[in-house]
């Protein structure tokens, strides 16, 4: 029997970080080496970190990424490791996989499909590697083989997939099969988004099942670069069953996923498989042989190995709650922030957020013990007393004007209690009174809610932002700003505002399920912390701005539209790139109970909000992406600053309600 014990790790890089991304390769390699692994894949572009933007193209940065890698490869001794770089090679540069045996480098492979969509800019610097193609890279008086490349260690064939290549319909590891390959490794660097996990899941399950191969995917963890999240969650597949599963969202730098595969089986699989065609005329010169002899291994585990800590299936809302927590803690500490502060309005986005930074310290503390988070926060100097590290973490403030209520001061004050942040209150209502009237002197007329609506509630909001920086300036810590996606999508926030802050955690996530989250928190909350039943303080709110005299009324679907046909109108018009008139059809199906004529009042009113305030989304803080209906300029939605506003279409729209309101069928 050809028994090989294998790993897939998962490391926390931070782009150009030489040193300590050095650092956590070696220890992967360490942990690897402690669990007898002799075959490990690590996540890809390792070395660089994945988030180098246009720093990737620097000769610098290529000869640094060159260096670390001669650096690592001693540490390889004994076994056979896959570390990611960028690769120059004739003057086109590819995202890479280095091949480490035995302390040295015995090849290149190039990443074959680039990612180009969404988050994702590769080919704006690197270049897809052909199929088939192989080449010589001579580099400092060495040379070594790149490209389409199989390597043969002690009669194993080992091959590769590198993230996008598995997404692909045709993706390389059919023909990787029939150059007779028996372990696939696939070092990824795949971000997170609601359920994407399941989908990963399952390529890996079927790549092995239907190639008829063991499987390695490692990938990335954490917040690497700001606003993406990488979860995690290596795996170990063969022969159509995942032999284990490394756990998701983990606050340790290093994880390493262990199994056992048995080459014999996968190989016996495929002999039996009617459908499998050897490629009997692949040329040698695609594959590589290099010495290395695998351990034996006597005995392994029959049963299925699972990493303590793995995920199974889990809710959105815990998906939410575990990504945003690991996403605010690298971001605290890569940045050496000394912590937050939160305008808490006692409405449900800043509540949102404030709990969000009490589950960070909760799930920090669970994983990590008190000990492991002082050492990763190190530069905070942390008390003993952990149960009072929140209130150093977080501080929350209550900012009134003369149109605030009982109620949101309550809720704000009863949220920060329970969550054993630090609270204050300040009185903004003299500024907002004294710019009310230096303006309304200058102009010659007394200002009035009748004519200066949007102007008398905007400077409210904005005398709110001075004195919230000064706070956070004072304290060196992160101003969170608190706009959500629904309210980016129509610009219902004020800029320099709401808006004000470095860090935009929930604008990533629309209105509706914000609510949905904090009524989960309020009644279960994650596994592994308790409720937090004090957020009925909240929940039973409407959600209101609040910058109109108490008699208004006011509240931000009054203002806006039910939030949740604003969110069902923002993915069939954004995410769908439906016109006007297809969005109102679309809604007619998803809101019967709506008038025609009230309908296409808000859809056209969604349309209108959305062309007239893409400045204020050009201007947002940096957000974390949760899924892939972002609306965030910068990474996933493009749309014009300027345009035309949809007058055709919206005029379209217009005459269709009005000829068929005035018959009597259904349309």
């Amino acid at each position: 029997m050809k028994w090989i014990r294998v790993g897939a790790a998962v490391l926390n890089q931070i782009p150009l970080d030489w040193r300590g991304n050095q650092a956590r390769i070696v220890e992967a390699i360490e942990q690897a080496r402690q669990a007898e692994v002799s075959l490990l894949c690590l996540p890809e572009l390792a070395i660089t970190g994945h988030g180098c933007e246009d720093a990737f193209v620097s000769p610098s940065v290529q000869d640094m990424a060159w260096r670390i890698l001669h650096e690592v490869a001693p540490a390889s001794r004994g076994m056979i490791i896959a570390v990611g770089l960028p690769v120059l090679y004739r003057n086109a540069l590819f995202d890479a996989v280095a091949l480490l045996v035995d302390g040295r480098i015995a090849g290149f492979v190039a990443k074959r499909f680039l990612a180009g969509d969404g988050l994702y800019y590769e080919p704006r610097w690197f270049k897809p590697w052909p199929a088939g193609v192989q080449g010589e890279l001579r580099r400092d008086g060495e040379s070594y083989p790149i490209g389409d490349l199989v390597f043969l260690c002690d009669g194993v064939c080992l091959g590769f997939e590198i993230c996008e290549d598995a997404w692909v319909a045709h993706r390389p590891g059919s023909g990787l099969a029939a150059r007779g390959v028996d372990i696939i490794l696939n070092p990824s660097a795949s971000h997170f988004a609601f359920d994407k996990h399941r989908i990963r899941r399952r390529f890996v399950l079927e790549g092995c099942r239907a190639f008829g191969v063991s499987y390695l995917y490692a990938n990335l963890l954490g917040n690497e670069s700001g606003r993406m999240i990488f979860d995690g969650g290596a795996m170990v597949a063969s022969g159509g069953q995942l032999l284990s599963e490394g756990r998701r969202f983990g606050f340790t730098d290093v994880e390493v996923t262990v199994a056992v595969v048995d080459v014999d089986q996968t190989r016996m699989l495929q002999t039996r498989t009617g459908s499998y065609r050897p490629d009997l005329t692949a040329p040698a010169s695609g594959q590589i042989e290099v010495a290395f002899d695998f351990p034996e291994i006597e005995e392994i585990e029959a049963h299925r190995q699972v990493a303590d800590g793995a995920t199974a299936e889990w809710s959105k809302e815990e998906e939410f709650t575990h990504a945003i927590a690991l996403a605010l803690f690298d971001y605290l500490r890569k940045s050496r922030s000394r912590g937050f502060v939160v305008s808490l309005s006692g409405g449900a986005d800043s509540s949102a957020v404030s709990c969000l930074v009490a589950c960070m310290v909760g799930l920090a503390r669970h994983q990590l013990g008190d000990d492991g988070v002082r050492r990763k926060l190190a530069y905070l100097g942390l008390p003993d007393d952990a149960d009072g590290w929140l209130r150093q973490l977080l501080l929350c403030v209550y900012q009134s004007t003369r149109n605030s209520s009982e109620v949101t001061r309550h809720a704000a004050s009863t949220v920060a209690q329970a969550i054993g942040a630090q609270f204050m209150e300040l009185d903004v209502d003299a500024m907002v009174a004294s710019y009310t009237s230096m303006v309304a002197q200058a102009e010659g007329r007394e200002l009035t809610w009748q004519e200066d609506d949007v102007a008398l509630q905007n400077i409210q909001a904005r005398a709110r932002g001075p004195g919230i920086w000064m706070l956070a300036n004072l304290r060196g810590a992160l101003l969170l700003a608190t706009s959500n996606r629904s309210e980016a999508a129509v610009g219902y926030a004020t800029m320099d505002g709401d808006t004000c802050g470095g860090l935009s955690p929930i604008a990533g996530i629309d209105k509706a399920f914000l609510r949905q989250w904090l009524r989960w928190m309020e009644t279960e909350g994650p596994a592994a912390l308790q409720p937090i039943p004090e957020l009925a303080a909240v929940n039973v709110q409407a959600p209101t701005a609040e910058l109109r005299p108490p008699g208004a009324g006011q509240t931000d679907e009054q203002d806006l539209m039910p939030y949740d046909l604003l969110d069902a109108i923002e993915r069939a018009a954004i995410r769908d790139k439906k016109a006007p008139l297809g969005v109102y059809r679309t809604m007619r199906g998803l809101f019967p109970e709506i008038s025609r004529q009230q309908l296409a009042i808000w859809v056209e009113r969604f349309f209108r909000l959305w062309c007239r305030n893409q400045w204020k989304r050009e201007r947002y803080a940096p957000s974390f992406h949760v899924d892939d209906e972002n609306l965030d300029p910068k990474t996933w939605c493009r749309f014009p600053i300027l345009s035309g506003g949809f007058e055709v279409e919206i005029e379209a729209l217009r005459r269709w309600v009005e000829e068929r309101s005035q018959r009597t069928e259904v349309p």
